[in-house]
């Protein structure tokens, strides 16, 4: 049920009733055995001195520049107590960042648009940068390529043939804007586009470049081919 909302919930003898108003207004009553609640987190900044020292925040998050420096000098923060992403491996890199540029160092910035998504659910689900929606919205011009796990021989070996892989382009440079992708193991794929988007690839250069034969990877390449109107396989 998508654009839908939760008008009232209240646990029952087997588990929970909820009163779900739909994107008509209809509201649809129902027993459900369970309910999970994720809104997020709350950053643990709390009374640990930082008013006092005038940081900068952002409900409750630590404002930090591109190399994780606070607005207070000597005061650098990473993770999840800073700008989201909240992911590991972003609180990982902006910790090699930190330790980087405070040993004198010159580390590249980190950018938020580089840092993949990954949801472990089934099927699988991985993304990096831009939504089509969300390139359009910042005035870009766009390419858009598909490619269908039904049209890959490797995932209709591995009884996988359900997924899709979404790639999105500047229409005037052929830069890689984002790519989201639905499938199995698209978890381990996604850093292939993570690679290109941070080599600031181009569309010619993933079109020239060869993926073996059979792997799930070929999708990959099919899906570019395709945002330019050249695929292969389907």
């Amino acid at each position: 049920m998508t654009g839908a909302g939760v008008e009232s919930l209240k646990a029952t003898a087997t588990g929970v009733s909820a009163a779900i108003k739909g994107k008509d207004g209809a509201i649809v009553n129902g027993e459900y055995s369970h309910c999970i609640v994720a809104i997020g987190i709350v950053p643990n900044t709390e009374n640990i001195g930082l008013d006092a020292l005038g940081v900068e925040m952002d409900r409750g998050f630590l404002k930090t520049d591109p190399m994780c420096r606070t607005n207070v000098p000597g005061l650098w923060a990473i993770g999840d107590i800073t700008a989201p992403p909240w992911l590991a491996h972003k609180a990982s890199h902006e910790g090699v960042i930190a330790a980087e540029a405070i040993a004198g160092a010159h580390p590249h910035a980190m950018d938020p648009l580089n840092i993949p998504g990954c949801t472990y659910c089934h099927p699988q689900v991985a993304s990096v940068g831009l939504t089509e929606a969300k390139a359009k919205e910042a005035g870009y011009e766009v390419k858009v390529g598909r490619f269908p796990f039904i049209g890959n021989g490797k995932a209709i070996a591995l009884g996988e043939p359900e997924g899709l892989v979404k790639t999105v382009f500047d229409a005037k440079t052929g830069e890689l804007l984002g790519a989201h992708m639905v499938g199995a193991e698209v978890t381990e794929m996604i850093q292939g586009y993570v690679i290109g988007r941070t080599l600031e690839t181009t569309e010619e250069d993933l079109m020239h470049t060869v993926f073996p034969h059979p792997t799930l990877s070929e999708m990959m390449h099919e899906s570019v081919l395709d945002a330019y109107g050249k695929a292969i396989h389907f």
